[in-house]
C-alpha cells in the first residue's frame, strides 16, 4: 500500500511535470540576474512555492477530471507520456482522500511561501500569487472550470508566461518592467502550444465528458492549423523584443523553431493518430525549453 501511495505521489510530483514552471523561473531569474545579483535564498522560496502549486494543481485536477468522467473515458491507445492525466485514481494508486490531502498540503505550502515573500521581501507578489493560485485551482474546479470552457489554454499561457516569469523577476528586483512582460510572452504561447498538442489524444474523451477545450471546439483539423498559428505568434513577438529594449542576443530563443517546425509537420499529417503524435509532443516540450534557455542566455550575454 505504501509503495502504491509513493508511486501515486511521484506521478503528481515528478519533476518532469514541472518543466514549464522551471522554464519560466529560469527566464525570470536570468532576466533578474542581468540587472544585478540574485538572492539565492529568495529564489529558493519562490521555487518552493511554485513547485507546491504544481503538485497541488495536479492533485486537485485529478479529482475533478475523475468526477467528470474524463480520465475514465481515455482509451488505452490514446494514452501517451504527455496526456491523459496522471491517472492516480484510475490506476488506484491513491485514494480520493489521499489525493485531496496532497492537494490541500500543496496549496497550503504555496500560500505559506507566498506569505513569507510578501511579509519579508516584496508585497507586490500578493496579487500575482493570488492570481496564480486561482488559475491553478479553477483550471479544473467549479464554478469556473476553465479547461472545460475553452479557457484553459489562455490560463496556461498567462501562468507559465507572465505570472511566473515576472513574479520571479519581481521578487529579485522589486519591479516589473514592460520588457520583462514581453520577454515572457513567447514562452507562455509555446507552453500553451504544448498543452494544445497534448489535447489531441484526449479529444474523444474530452468531447464525451463535456470538456470543451479549444481542440474540441475547433475540431482536430482546424486545431492543427491553430498550432501553427501559435508558433507564428511566438516567433513574431520574439522578433520584436529588441525594439522593447532587450538585446538582440535574445533571438537565441529562436532555437525553438528547430523542434517546433517538425512537430507542426507531424501534427498536420496525423492529427488523429496518438502513436504518431508522441514524438511531436516531445518536440513541442523541447521547443519551449529551447526558447527559455536560448532567451535566458541571450539576456545574460546582452547585459
Amino acid at each position: 500500500m505504501a509503495t502504491k501511495s509513493a508511486q501515486g505521489f511521484w506521478r503528481l510530483a515528478d519533476p518532469k511535470i514541472s518543466l514549464a514552471s522551471a522554464a519560466a523561473l529560469l527566464l525570470g531569474a536570468s532576466a533578474a540576474a542581468a540587472d544585478g545579483p540574485l538572492s539565492v535564498r529568495w529564489l529558493a522560496v519562490t521555487v518552493l512555492g511554485i513547485f507546491a502549486v504544481e503538485v497541488a494543481k495536479n492533485a486537485s485536477g485529478e479529482i475533478f477530471d475523475w468526477d467528470s468522467g474524463t480520465d475514465l473515458r481515455i482509451r488505452q491507445e490514446d494514452r501517451s507520456p504527455f496526456s491523459g492525466g496522471k491517472r492516480v485514481l484510475v490506476d488506484e494508486l491513491l485514494t480520493r482522500g489521499q489525493t485531496w490531502a496532497i492537494a490541500l498540503g500543496g496549496y497550503f505550502l504555496a500560500i505559506l511561501a507566498g506569505t513569507v515573500i510578501v511579509r519579508w521581501r516584496e508585497a507586490g507578489v500578493l496579487w500575482l500569487g493570488a492570481a496564480g493560485l486561482a488559475l491553478a485551482f479553477f483550471y479544473h474546479a467549479p464554478p469556473f472550470r476553465l479547461s472545460y470552457r475553452g479557457l484553459g489554454e489562455l490560463a496556461v499561457a498567462l501562468c507559465y508566461g507572465p505570472l511566473i516569469c515576472t513574479g520571479t523577476f519581481l521578487v529579485q528586483r522589486g519591479t516589473i518592467p514592460t520588457r520583462i512582460v514581453l520577454l515572457s510572452l513567447p514562452l507562455g504561447v509555446l507552453i500553451a502550444a504544448f498543452l494544445w498538442i497534448n489535447e489531441f489524444p484526449d479529444y474523444s474523451a474530452d468531447a464525451l465528458s463535456g470538456k470543451r477545450t479549444l481542440v474540441v471546439r475547433l475540431g482536430r483539423s482546424w486545431a492543427a492549423r491553430g498550432f501553427i498559428g501559435l508558433g507564428v505568434a511566438a516567433a513574431l513577438i520574439l522578433a520584436l523584443l529588441p525594439a522593447a529594449g532587450l538585446p538582440m542576443t535574445v533571438w537565441l530563443g529562436g532555437l525553438a523553431v528547430l523542434r517546433y517546425l517538425p512537430a507542426a509537420r507531424i501534427l498536420l499529417a496525423s492529427p488523429e493518430d496518438t502513436a504518431r503524435l508522441v514524438p511531436a509532443q516531445s518536440m513541442t516540450l523541447q521547443a519551449f525549453l529551447l526558447y527559455a534557455v536560448g532567451a535566458s542566455v541571450g539576456v545574460l550575454l546582452g547585459r
